[in-house]
Order: structure tokens, then sequence, then C-alpha cells
């Protein structure tokens, strides 16, 4: 299978997963309902940016035009009245391109704003990996090694073989690239003292689910352990972490990349 058809492929695993999920856990439902509508239209999204190649100076411009109608449509099928008027009013009255680009620079931005950038930029990005790789790179490894965006969750798989431990690998927030990251190491500042570093599970509930937390700098990541979960998709799964989400806020802890939801 090639390279474009794998990818492609990723987004049916996407909505499918949320499917999964949703039905099995009931608080993570209306979340994962518009994930999955927001994952159908960024999969056309991505299928249209392989076909235009539109170029990197014209990225944000691009996105305005060929992907936030897409994803619009996904809220207002999906989305929750409050999320269905705030992204109107900013379609009406934000300047778009604006927020894409600040969304591409990593400035603060609300809520809304980050919704919409990332909904719409993210599928051209995992279309197009050339594009990605011409943002600046921050050259550490906790960030993205082809697009310098911080990474979304965590992942441990099984190495294959009995004696030999399984890499944890990071999944980009901006453009989906998976790399190789130490295990016994905060994703955000790098800590590896043992004793500042915070697990926070629950094993009836989300026995494939974690949260890698670090109390040198208050900042925790989900983390998908696929050795016990063959199918489980990161992003979509990360998704329903949200009890780990809560008790890791009531211990003081920030997600270092808030998920497409929010949260």
């Amino acid at each position: 299978m090639s390279a474009v058809a794998e990818r492609v492929t990723k987004y049916a695993d996407r909505r499918r997963r949320a499917g999964e999920l949703a039905e099995r856990y009931d608080f993570a439902r209306e979340p994962l309902a518009l994930y999955g509508a927001v994952a159908e239209a960024q999969e056309r999204v991505f299928a249209r940016a392989r076909a235009d190649r539109p170029s990197v100076d014209a990225l944000a411009a691009y996105v305005v035009r060929a992907a936030l109608p897409d994803v619009m449509g996904a809220v207002m099928a999906a989305g929750t009245e409050t999320l269905r008027e705030a992204v109107l009013l900013r379609f009406h009255e934000g300047d778009l391109e604006r927020i894409v680009t600040s969304w591409l620079r990593g400035d603060a931005q609300e809520g809304t704003d980050v919704f919409l950038a990332r909904a719409a930029t993210s599928p051209v990005l995992e279309a197009l990996p050339e594009i990605a790789r011409a943002l600046p790179i921050a050259g550490e490894e906790r960030f993205c090694p082809v697009c310098g965006g911080l990474p979304q969750v965590s992942l441990f798989v099984d190495s294959g073989e009995a004696l030999v431990t399984g890499q944890r690998r990071l999944i980009c927030a901006r453009c989906a690239s998976e790399w190789v990251y130490p295990r016994m190491t905060c994703v955000a500042c790098g800590e590896t003292e043992s004793s500042k570093l915070v697990v926070l599970a629950d094993p009836e509930q989300l026995p494939h689910l974690r949260i890698d937390a670090c109390e040198r700098c208050k900042r925790y990541i989900v983390s998908v352990d696929a050795r016990l979960e063959g199918h489980a998709v990161p992003v979509v799964d990360e998704l329903a972490a949200l009890p780990l989400d809560i008790a890791a806020a009531k211990r003081g802890f920030t997600k270092v990349t808030p998920n497409l939801m929010g949260y």
C-alpha cells in the first residue's frame, strides 16, 4: 500500500474507532461524535490537498478557501449549539487567514480559533509533508521533527521480542507524524528523575490509557498502550481519557497540547 493510501485509510480508522469508543464510553460520546464528523470532513480535505498541492506561501489562503467550509459543515451537523454559534461568529467576523497563520506560529489563541485552524489545516499538513517540513523547526526532540509541532499523545508499542522493551512514540498535534522519545522522560521539560514523574491511571475503566505527568513543570500527556489495546487509534483514544484529564487537572497538571475537542 502506498504512503498516500495509508494516510487516507487512517481517516477511516479514526472514524471507526470514534464510533467504537462512543459506544463504550458514555461520558465521551458527544466529543467522539463530533470528532467522527470532523474526521470525515478532514478526509475530503486531505484528498483535495493531495490533488491541488498548494504552496507553503499560499497555505493559509488555501485552508480558508478549500478546507474550512468542510469543517464548518461538520460542526453544523454534529457540534453543540454553543460551538455552532461560536464557529459561525468567527467564520463571518474573524480574520480567517490570520487565525490559521497564528495557529501555525503557535501563538496564544481563543479556543474557537484553535479548533477552526487545527481542524482545517492539520489534514493539509498530513497530506503534504513537504509543506509541513517547510514550517519552522525547534530542533529539540520533544518537538515534531517534521513540522516542529508539540506532541498530542504518547504511544507505547510492543517490540515484538520477549526481552526487548517496546518503543515510546510521540504523535504530533499538527501533522500527525510520529517519532521515538525516551520512555522515562517528561515530554514537556525533559525531566528524567523518577521521583518527579507521576502516572495517573484507572485500570478498571481505562486499562490502556494513562496520564504521564511531571511535578517539575506540572505538564502532562495522555499515553496509549497499544500492547493492551491492539485496535487503539491513539489520536482518537486520547479523547476517551477525559476522566484522567479531570483527575490531572485536580492535581494541578496542564496538558502539553489540548486535543482537537479542546481538553
